[in-house]
């Protein structure tokens, strides 16, 4: 009865409190949850399209202080055998493939490297938008951020406006990894808090940047810890100023543990395409004010990503052009833009491809 009545507030629109959430993810049959969040989804999104994009993920550096112990691509400073920056004429080729096969952005990630400040990124920014002006850089993190500002003697303020006025678009939801500050210290222990996290976004959406929320889950931390992070995400957005972006949109993916320093200690992803679609359908239920939901098929796969399509998703991503932190540890999906059309129609909806803030392209 109290998951009926759950139901039942859930499909008027409804908040869903914290207890409540947790219930409706550990004890709601998969099949119920996942009929309410894509009724939802289809109130909320165009019931007949799923969007997607295309992009390249570029890796600005691989050195990087944080130490996370899910991440196989980074090197320590203390590494110049292993260690790069990448040069203009890397972002030349790649940009120029880019473009060549339709899109219209770069995700650009780092590590925390410790001599990359502000002047080095504002340099870098300039340069790219003075050569491709059309180009949208999707850049950084909120760890990169607050990393920046740090070793800059900035505020987060400070450091977003002077990344925004050298060309910064849009902000991802990077290193949000679980927002719990004790799995933090367990997976990540160099990397900014949860509080640290949360103000850098805090800023961004003050100042009207997009930004993104991400969530890796299926490592050490506990179901009530997955519904701590959505909540956190669900109050970030409460708080941004009315007319602004905020977040744009929530990506929740699996760890994938091959070969990391997490699978050495004994923790080893285990991926349930089940427990996947609870994730998903509960992240569409809990995240009220977040409009869309994206199927992470490149670490979930083809199948498992269109079945979310019906479970609370409307986002299918990009087909990445590059990608290599995520791949780096196990993931080996791919696809290519006829390729993640194809897929959406298998699934049964309309493919649209979009920019970062959802509005649809042509190619």
């Amino acid at each position: 009865m109290k998951l009926e009545k759950l139901y039942t507030k859930a499909l008027a629109g409804e908040r869903i409190a914290p207890d409540e959430a947790l219930t409706l993810y550990e004890q709601a049959p998969v099949a119920e949850l996942c009929w309410i969040a894509d009724t939802l989804r289809r109130r909320r999104t165009d019931p007949e399209v799923v969007t997607w994009q295309i992009d390249r993920n570029v890796n600005i550096t691989n050195v990087c202080l944080s130490g996370c112990k899910f991440c196989n691509f980074h090197c320590r400073p203390d590494q110049p055998e292993k260690a790069f920056v990448t040069s203009l004429e890397e972002y030349d080729t790649k940009i120029a493939e880019t473009l060549r096969l339709g899109g219209d952005q770069l995700l650009l990630q780092g590590g925390l490297h410790p001599k990359l400040d502000i002047r080095y990124y504002e340099e870098l920014f300039r340069t790219l938008k003075s050569r491709y002006p059309q180009l949208r850089l999707h850049a950084l993190g909120a760890p990169e951020v607050a990393h920046i500002a740090r070793i800059s003697h900035l505020s987060y303020r400070e450091t977003l406006e002077r990344l925004h006025a050298a060309g910064l678009d849009s902000l991802p939801g990077a290193g949000a990894e679980i927002l719990c500050d004790e799995v933090r210290r367990r997976i990540s222990p160099g990397k900014p808090t949860v509080a640290q996290w949360c103000e850098v976004m805090r800023e961004a959406h003050r100042m009207d940047l997009p930004t993104s929320a991400t969530m890796m889950y299926g490592h050490v931390e506990t179901p009530a810890q997955r519904i701590e992070h959505l909540l956190r995400i669900r109050d970030l957005q409460d708080e941004c100023p009315a007319g602004h972006y905020g977040f744009i949109a929530f990506i929740p993916w699996i760890f994938c543990s091959t070969g990391t320093q997490l699978e050495k200690e004994g923790i080893r992803s285990h991926f349930s395409p089940l427990e996947y679609l609870r994730l998903i359908a509960t992240s569409r239920i809990v995240l009220d004010n977040i409009r869309n939901i994206q199927a992470s098929w490149l670490t979930v796969g083809k199948a498992t990503a269109q079945i979310a399509l019906h479970a609370g998703a409307n986002d299918f991503g990009s087909i990445m052009i590059e990608e290599h932190v995520v791949s780096s540890a196990g993931a080996c999906n791919t696809f290519d833009a006829e390729g993640i059309q194809q897929a959406i129609r298998e699934a049964g909806f309309t493919p649209r491809l979009r920019d970062q803030l959802y509005r649809y392209r042509t190619l």
